[in-house]
């Protein structure tokens, strides 16, 4: 079955988080939070509160990070944005 135009699609190689070392997560989240057009809502936070937001969703699995060899970028992406399999 051919995939939903509007459907947005989650495309990469999943990186275990916990394969990278501390310095390059950070990185890696701060890049994403620090990205135009976040937006977490009325409320501004500061950096680090997104960072540890963004950390715990990856712990809890919520987020996962993916590695897309097309673009050669990596890139968090809510878990339920995959599709099932």
């Amino acid at each position: 079955m051919a995939q939903e135009q509007d459907e947005p699609k989650a495309r990469g190689v999943e990186i275990p988080f916990r394969e990278l070392s501390a310095e390059a997560l950070q990185g890696v989240i701060e890049s994403f939070v620090n990205r135009e057009g976040t937006d977490y809502g009325a409320v501004e936070r500061s950096l680090e509160e997104k960072v540890r937001d963004v950390r715990r969703q990856l712990e809890r699995g919520e987020a996962l990070l993916l590695f897309d060899p097309e673009t050669e970028s990596i890139n968090l992406v809510p878990r339920d944005a995959l599709p099932r399999r």
